[in-house]
């Protein structure tokens, strides 16, 4: 299953405190089908998601993206201009 680094589940948690966000809220990897991944904020899972949590962070998974990221750690950077870059790393 996928694992969240520390940092990343801060970003996470960050990202989620907007006052719009639910409490529950969290952010949703999808496939797109062509087995390109999309991540965006979602206030819940969807019927038939997975969840994966760390430290209060919330990583929603649809089914193809649950199995394509069964052994991958979701991490996060801050690039040059101040913008949240999340990327994915093999668990050894």
């Amino acid at each position: 299953m996928l694992t969240l680094s520390d940092t990343a589940a801060t970003e996470i948690r960050n990202l989620v405190a907007q006052p719009e966000m639910p409490d529950d809220g969290g952010v949703r990897i999808a496939s797109s089908g062509d087995g390109a991944l999309t991540l965006a904020l979602a206030g819940g899972p969807i019927d038939g998601d997975a969840v994966v949590e760390n430290s209060g962070a919330r990583v929603f998974l649809d089914s193809a993206a649950d199995e394509l990221l069964t052994d991958q750690t979701l991490d996060a950077g801050v690039d040059g201009d101040g913008q949240i870059q999340f990327s994915l790393v093999r668990q050894v």
